[in-house]
């Protein structure tokens, strides 16, 4: 029986290893997004502040976390081996539930997952032991467990959304009126103060949240922070002020940048020295139970867990390892970015592919917001909302691409973690249970709005994301209370068997996630996705859509093959996976299309022909899609119904038009991949062969529909394969023929200017 739970304890271990992973990847968020979306600094030296930060929060952490040992159950009524099994049942949840979000890019909780795991695993065993002890009823569950802490929690959930969103978006409001998008030409002064405030606010944040259970932190120092706050808040605010403005007055650095730096190193302090205990709290917990037990000499089923209720420090050589291993997930988690990515894009200042569709909910609260903030602007006086709509009037910029461009200034980054901190920082000092991932998240959010990121054009689709995000928290508490009770029954009549086989299980799954996200990763950067177009005159926009097309004909050639050979073979899954990718095809031309309007807003007056050219193109290249679509559609649907079989006669005349398309679709990819737009005449010649075949088709079909065809559904569907290729040829010609008209050898291209040589790249693969 000792071995069960050396074994238990080795599970535990790698678990909370690999928890550290997929939680540091999911809180990630709390402290990059803003730093990352205003692109204040470089990527790496966010990483690296964000690094030491993480270092020094994770060596001063409060150690052992007691909600893990006492906050949400009453150790003393349960018995060792009922604990390992609460233990074991929550971690194995936590870092399935956490790799799961992580894997669909939606930051959570790690706090809340952690609580209501212990809560549901402890209710569980509370529950099978009333009912397997005749003298107790369902009554008696109210002495196993801590039901003011569970109530306790859930309330500061629902507080903190609210009041974070809500004082975000005053704040930033408040700041914007006063600095407007124009801050670099306020007097220092302006500067001065508002980073004065901030850091002062930062700095408290620090000292009350990150570092005041430190070693190296004197009783003097803890005293001072916590009988003195005003004191330290005010002395602050006028050294940093003072600082601030002889920094922003002699050495011309930009002060909205240092104070980034600095709210994200406190952020990251923060996140590590409370948040480190949610993946290692249990698995330390577990070890000195076992410690305790096995120095008790009693029985596993026996010994009762008294002593978890007594607070015990956590050893400094394992908080530096857990340090380590979060500071390398730091620098190697691809999933960390794509969940700092939905935070950034959801407060992105410009237009952005929207990743949320809209919903009855958010376009509801859209509408009333509108009608209310028209209501509100009635009672303004005139020359109020025009001094208001001067200082929220964004600055033009230059013919820089979309991407290149931060998600938001450096205002707003500021803002974001000072009202972050301050609210955990009053949170923390009157001991509520304030999650930092709601609480950045929310502000984030708040300061978008105020800021007027959520316009008429993205605001249905901000709320819808913002919506599936707090539903996706709501989710997570309860998916963790039942997850982490079924896991607790499993272990509880399947012992040994049941740990082994839940650890496979969790490998298998955490296995498939990583190797999901990264095809899914692979997929963004395939060679044959279309690229938008960003030269200012035809022949640039010539020269730099040929790959488009090459790509366009050489997917939409295979695409026409394998439903022709989908229906000859009458193979389901090679026809729904033609669909897939007809569909991949269809929405990246749909993405060009709705660039559009940037693309002509770079474009050179000379050259304003080139967006007719541009849309042109597009038009044709959706014509072609269309039309593939329809014929991957209805060859699908025809199998997928178990319609009866193509004519042999039927398909060798579909192969024979095949092989027909795949000469001119080779054709025309070979004249665009080497940019002989001279050769597309001898394309063009191909046509008419085309044509006259298929007419030739469909006439053969009309005379065996009137002497033998028996099948309706046969007649539709050939009927309808004849008829869009015909439209595919037409659409590939015309195309063609724009490409042919519009190309001129003599003409030097026009192009934009190149990025910045000296600019991040790295930031490009997050916002």
């Amino acid at each position: 029986m000792d071995n069960l739970y050396i074994y238990m304890l080795v599970a535990l271990a790698v678990l909370a290893v690999a928890d550290l992973v997929v939680g540091v990847s999911n809180d990630a968020v709390n402290f990059l997004n803003s730093a990352i979306g205003s692109k204040a600094v470089s990527f790496r030296t966010i990483i690296i502040v964000a690094s030491l930060g993480v270092a020094l929060g994770a060596m001063s952490s409060s150690g052992m976390m007691e909600v893990a040992r006492k906050g949400i159950f009453n150790p003393g009524e349960f018995m060792f081996d009922e604990i390992m099994i609460v233990f074991m049942a929550v971690m194995i949840t936590d870092i399935l539930l956490l790799d799961f979000f992580n894997t669909l890019g939606l930051p959570t909780s790690t706090t809340v997952s952690i609580v209501f795991e212990l809560l549901g695993a402890s209710v569980c065993i509370a529950v099978l032991k009333i009912y397997a002890d005749d003298s107790q009823t369902i009554l008696n569950l109210g002495q196993y467990i801590n039901n003011d802490k569970a109530i306790e929690i859930i309330l500061g959930i629902l507080l903190s959304v609210v009041i974070a969103f809500t004082v975000g978006a005053i704040i930033q409001f408040v700041s914007r009126l006063l600095l407007s998008f124009e801050f670099e030409r306020k007097p220092a002064w302006y500067g001065a103060l508002f980073s004065g405030m901030a850091v002062s606010s930062i700095l408290y944040f620090i000292l009350i949240k990150g570092v005041k259970n430190a070693s190296f932190m004197s009783e003097d120092i803890k005293e001072f922070v916590a009988t003195s706050p005003l004191e330290l808040i005010v002395g602050s605010f006028i050294i940093f002020t003072v600082l601030s403005y002889l920094i922003i007055k002699f050495t011309k650095n930009n002060i909205y940048t240092i104070i980034i730096v600095i709210g994200t190193f406190a952020l990251a302090v923060a996140f590590a020295g409370n948040d480190l205990v949610n993946f290692i709290g249990v698995p330390i917990a577990a070890y000195n139970a076992f410690t305790d037990w096995v120095a008790s000499g009693q029985l596993a089923t026996e010994y009762r867990m008294t002593s978890l209720a007594d607070a015990v420090q956590t050893q400094p050589y394992l908080l530096l390892i857990a340090g380590l291993i979060m500071v390398a997930t730091l620098w190697f988690s691809s999933k960390a970015k794509s969940v700092v990515k939905t935070s950034v894009d959801l407060s992105r200042q410009d237009n952005v592919k929207e990743r949320f569709e809209p919903n009855y909910l958010s376009r509801s609260i859209v509408r009333l917001s509108m009608l209310a903030s028209e209501g509100f602007n009635q009672l303004l006086p005139e020359k109020s909302k025009i001094y208001i709509d001067k200082q929220f009037e964004k600055p033009k910029v230059g013919a820089i691409k979309n991407e290149d461009l931060p998600a938001f200034d450096l205002v707003r980054a500021a803002v974001n973690l000072m009202v972050a901190s301050v609210l955990i920082s009053i949170a923390t000092s009157m001991k509520l249970p304030l999650s930092t991932t709601y609480v950045t998240f929310m502000v984030a959010m708040g300061t978008s709005l105020a800021d007027r990121a959520w316009g008429s054009e993205s605001a249905v689709y901000r709320v819808a994301g913002v919506l599936n995000v707090i539903g996706g928290w709501f989710f997570t508490a309860f998916s963790a209370f039942v997850a982490a009770a079924i896991m607790a029954v499993i272990l509880y009549y399947g012992r040994g068997y049941a740990l082994s086989g839940l650890l496979v299980l969790a490998a298998v799954l955490l296995l498939k996630n990583y190797l999901s996200h990264r095809k899914s990763s692979k997929v963004k950067k395939e060679v044959d996705s279309l690229q938008k177009a960003e030269s200012s005159s035809t022949q640039g926009v010539i020269l730099e859509s040929a790959g488009n097309i090459s790509s366009v004909v050489k997917r939409g050639n295979k695409i026409y093959t394998t439903a022709i050979n989908g229906l000859a073979t009458q193979n389901h899954k090679l026809l729904k996976k033609n669909k897939k990718n007809i569909n991949k095809l269809s929405t990246e031309i749909d993405d060009l299309r709705d660039n559009i309007f940037y693309f002509i807003k770079n474009l050179e007056e000379p050259s304003l022909s080139a967006s007719n050219f541009y849309i042109n193109v597009l038009g044709y290249l959706q014509d072609m899609a269309q039309s593939l679509e329809y014929i991957s559609n209805v060859s699908y649907k025809h199998i997928n119904n178990n319609h009866k079989k193509l004519k042999f006669s039927q398909i060798k005349e579909l192969k024979e038009i095949d092989e027909l398309m795949e000469k001119l679709f080779n054709d025309t990819k070979k004249a665009f991949d080497k940019n002989s737009f001279e050769d597309i005449s001898l394309i063009l010649n191909e046509k008419n062969q085309v044509l006259d075949m298929v007419k030739e088709k469909i006439q053969k079909q009309v005379e065996r529909t009137r002497t033998e065809e028996s099948s309706p559904k046969n007649t539709t569907l050939y009927f309808s394969l004849l008829l869009e290729t015909k439209d595919l040829l037409k659409a590939t010609m015309s195309l063609l023929e724009e490409y042919y008209d519009a190309h001129d050898s003599d003409i030097e291209p026009a192009r934009l200017p190149d990025p910045d040589p000296d600019q991040n790249t790295d930031h490009e693969k997050l916002t």
